[in-house]
């Protein structure tokens, strides 16, 4: 049986809520003087460039940003086998600061726990926020994002993906079904 697959965001759609959760954010802390971006391995790791460009756009200033991986975090690591582990990158403290928290996809809540878990190893920020391109439900965590770009109700069975171009741009999300 073929896969269906409907474009759910397309390259003006993406732009339209990048701008919108990044006017959110900056207005939810007051402006970017404490604030910390982290991405999420691998699709919020260049959402998260995105918005800091937009951000130093409106606010100028030099937001910091980092990357974390969460492999070895993962409450799955032992049914799941060998996975590649990636860099985790954060080059500042997060003593005192707002971080928001980047992911492409919002579904079961375990990677965004994961995350989180991670960043407490790193340092006690004052705030964790969570921004989102894509909230597709489904939770099994009680875990929300602040900032969601699209809410996109799913069947268990269906997928969304993110796709990105070479310069790590998002292009197109779109919703599979089976």
């Amino acid at each position: 049986m073929a896969k269906t697959e409907t474009v759910i965001l397309d390259k003006a759609g993406i732009a339209r809520a990048v701008t919108r959760i990044t006017h959110e954010i900056l207005e939810h802390n007051k402006g970017g003087e404490k604030l910390a971006l982290i991405g999420i391995r691998s699709g919020g790791v260049d959402l998260a460039k995105l918005l800091r460009k937009r951000i130093n756009e409106i606010e100028g200033g030099d937001i910091p940003i980092g990357t974390v991986d969460i492999t070895m975090y993962r409450d799955d690591l032992a049914a799941r086998g060998n996975l590649p582990i990636g860099r985790t990158d954060i080059p500042f403290p997060l003593d005192g600061r707002n971080v928001v928290l980047v992911d492409d996809v919002l579904y079961t809540g375990r990677t965004i726990r994961s995350a989180m878990d991670a960043l407490m190893d790193f340092g006690r920020p004052s705030t964790i926020q969570l921004a989102v391109l894509i909230d597709r439900g489904h939770r099994e965590l009680p875990i929300r994002a602040d900032y969601v770009g699209r809410n996109v109700p799913t069947a268990r069975d269906e997928d969304v993906a993110v796709d990105f171009n070479a310069d790590g741009n998002p292009i197109e999300v779109r919703l599979i079904k089976p």
